[in-house]
């Protein structure tokens, strides 16, 4: 019962850290996408860069969701 215990704090850790794999690749997509969209196309510069940012803003929102939800678990639980 005590190793449950001592393994439940480092699973929230684990948790996060496997929730953070997905906007941590999806971020790097956006920005990579964005900046060789704007290298073919400069004139669009301001509308793909609207779009790169409102993309990284809903993005890392999944992040700190995986980050409040193991809080909020154990909250629950």
């Amino acid at each position: 019962m005590d190793v449950l215990a001592a393994v439940s704090g480092n699973v929230t850790a684990i948790g996060y850290g496997l929730a953070a794999i997905g906007p941590g690749i999806g971020v790097g997509i956006i920005f990579g996408q964005g900046v060789q969209a704007i290298a073919r196309q400069p004139e669009a510069y301001g509308l793909i860069r609207q779009n790169m940012l409102l993309g990284f803003v809903l993005t890392e929102a999944l992040a700190l969701i995986g980050l409040v939800a193991p809080f909020l678990f154990r909250i629950i639980t």
